[in-house]
């Protein structure tokens, strides 16, 4: 709200209890001594010079031309705070309840490690599987891993591997790469299914076997290795390997592509079907796999894609560490064909990275013991070594990336008459509804990524003065030029104020306002810079009613500098919503397209009822910073600026 706007009038216009409980309980706006310690770390030290402010979006719409100019600074309204030495205008009765629950948010953060407790290290899980039964006895399964991790009494997928298929002892290239806290137990499920080819997802998988395990066990033993469980937690005879490694300073990537020619033919009434394996030499003598490539059919001389690896992954940091590389012949059963191998260390690669091709003989030691005029097996050919650069989450934001929040509020008729206690978006005196608790829990995180705290929030669903026509994507604060709101007291604020002047309509359309802010992030990528991201928070209560346009929406904004995190409150079946998620299988549009990378984080709001605000915050923005790194990496954008002090060393060895 801004300076000189009158105050919400009607049936809220004195209901501020519910603002000023908020900002009691939430840390930033509390008086608690410790609680605003625990708050302080959570906000990077601005090192360097201070960047410019990006321009703002222009929330225009259609044709309305551009929006009104932002006011200067002083004549913004600032955001209320409390005063050191100011008690809130509130009862005593009040006072004790906020007490009692800024007691109990100091205690969960203090539990989750949210605030004050960093991450100790990155940790890369390497798994490999004996012995895996298929349920059909007649054949062999296609089996993948997924890693799954407890939060609040509930397992919570973080990644899988790939599908490797009729194997019964796999090897997975797949690393996880979990981040290690010493003070937290860290719960991990690790599950094989069963995934036939022509699907991805777990609903039709068959489960293999699980083992369950805690991050601080496999780090301690470094080599965990566990019988895999069934239903009923019945062992059988196969198993599970974890290896864990610390991953080091150094996270450049290395993209690497061979191809060979005249390989051995190992198929009688066809050419082979070669694939390339490339194992690092371990310092205890063991071999570790690091990448395989994909099987080129029925070809003696195959080009195979190239790829990336970590340095980390790929020799340790050590350039002169021995790779060990093999060539197979691929057979339907598993049973592949050896066709031969050769020695080489990254060292030797990076002479491909002067456009130079470097080229190994294929050997198979046995041929050559036994053959005379034996020569190779073929040749294998590095066409292309190149180093990217990886960049941090730290970096972009310590560069001067900002995140730009954004708030999306249902307001369909399915939520419930506001005036009624049974409603979704009832305003109690002293309990914040589920909407503002989802608002102001993630928003309060992500408003210390934005150097101006102004917010743009919107409604969908609702028939909106002074027409009463149906929108999707209107501004709460009515301000169609301008629809920022002055720090997340503001969007509350606004939030309070335009629910009397509403119709609660419907249906629920959220592909309207995901393509609003697309448009912005698309003006983003003009620039080439990492200067803003955009985060996009949509809070509802049911299943979309436009599906196919949500999807197309989102695979669209896939290749934007851009966000989706969307929060189910109520009650309502949210199962269908989880495609969007991509955790079940890729996305895709209506007409097939793929998303680019996974933008979706879908939460019902139910699962954190009687969790800490924290608690929500951290399970919605867990993905944000792979996000935020993935776009600007995959698009070869570095940090506008470099921070020394979190600079890490990366340069390789001579």
């Amino acid at each position: 709200m801004r300076a000189g706007a009158r105050r919400p009038q009607g049936a809220l216009a004195g209901r501020r209890c519910p603002l000023g409980l908020l900002r009691a309980v939430l840390v930033r706006r509390s008086e608690s001594p410790s609680a605003a310690a625990l708050r302080a770390p959570r906000s990077p030290p601005h090192v360097g010079p201070a960047s410019p402010r990006p321009p703002r979006p222009a929330w225009s719409r259609g044709s309305r031309g551009r929006p009104t100019p932002r006011p200067a600074a002083a004549d913004r309204r600032p955001a209320r705070r409390l005063h050191p030495g100011r008690r809130l205008a509130v009862p005593a009765l009040l006072r004790a309840r906020m007490k009692k629950m800024s007691n109990i948010y100091e205690s969960a953060a203090n539990t989750l490690g949210i605030f004050n407790s960093p991450c100790l290290t990155k940790v890369e899980l390497r798994v490999a599987c004996k012995g895996i039964s298929d349920r059909d006895a007649l054949s062999k399964p296609d089996p993948c891993v997924i890693l799954k991790m407890q939060s609040h009494g509930q397992w919570f997928e973080v990644d899988r591997t790939e599908v490797i298929r009729t194997c019964i002892n796999p090897v997975y290239s797949k690393l996880f790469t979990v981040d290690f806290y010493f003070e937290e137990v860290q719960r991990l499920r690790f599950e094989v299914h069963d995934i036939s080819s022509d699907h991805n997802g777990l609903k039709e998988a068959g489960f293999l076997g699980g083992m369950e395990c805690t991050l601080g066990q496999i780090v301690s033993q470094r080599k965990l290795s566990k019988s895999l469980l069934k239903h009923g937690n019945t062992a059988g005879k196969s198993s599970i390997t974890v290896i864990a490694e610390e991953l080091s300073g150094n996270d450049d990537y290395i993209e690497l592509a061979f191809n060979a020619r005249k390989l051995d033919d190992k198929d009688f009434f066809s050419k082979s079907d070669p694939f390339l394996e490339i194992f690092r030499m371990n310092d205890d003598a063991t071999q570790q796999l690091v990448h395989r490539t994909e099987v080129v059919m029925n070809n003696l001389s195959p080009a195979w894609k190239s790829f990336k690896v970590s340095v980390n992954s790929l020799c340790s940091g050590d350039p002169d560490r021995r790779l060990k590389c093999i060539v197979w012949d691929w057979d339907s059963n598993g049973k592949h064909d050896f066709i031969g191998e050769f020695a080489s260390t990254f060292k030797e690669m990076r002479g491909a990275m002067e456009g130079k091709q470097v080229q190994w003989e294929c050997i198979n030691p046995k041929y050559k013991v036994k053959k005379k005029n034996y020569k190779n097996s073929g040749i294998v050919i590095l066409n292309l070594c190149k180093v990217h650069k990886m960049h941090s989450f730290l970096d972009y934001i310590m560069g001067g990336c900002q995140i730009q929040f954004t708030v999306a509020i249902d307001f369909t008729a399915s939520n419930g008459d506001p005036r009624n206690s049974c409603s979704l978006h009832y305003i109690h005196p002293y309990q914040p509804n589920e909407y503002l608790k989802a608002l102001v829990a993630v928003g309060e995180i992500c408003q210390d990524y934005d150097s101006d705290k102004m917010f743009p929030a919107f409604g969908f669903g609702a028939r909106i003065p002074p027409e009463y026509t149906v929108s999707h994507d209107f501004a709460i604060n009515f301000n169609e030029d301008n629809p920022e709101c002055a720090g997340i007291q503001g969007v509350v604020e606004a939030y309070q104020s335009c629910l009397p002047k509403l119709q609660l309509y419907g249906p629920t359309n959220i592909a309207p306002i995901i393509q609003k802010v697309a448009r912005s992030a698309s003006e983003e990528t003009n620039t080439q810079e990492a200067s803003q991201y955009f985060i996009l928070l949509i809070l509802t209560d049911g299943v979309i009613t436009d599906m196919a346009d949500t999807r197309e929406a989102i695979v669209h904004a896939s290749h934007l500098p851009m966000s989706v995190i969307i929060v189910g409150v109520g009650n309502a079946d949210f199962s269908d919503m989880q495609m969007l998620d991509g955790d079940d299988g890729i996305l895709r549009s209506p007409k097939g397209e793929p998303v680019l990378r996974d933008i979706v984080q879908f939460v019902p709001f139910r699962n954190f009822k009687h969790a800490s605000p924290a608690a929500l915050a951290k399970s919605v923005l867990a993905e944000v910073p792979n996000q935020v790194v993935d776009y600007y990496n995959g698009k070869g954008i570095k940090p506008k600026c470099s921070s020394e002090m979190y600079e890490s060393s990366r340069t390789l060895a001579p």
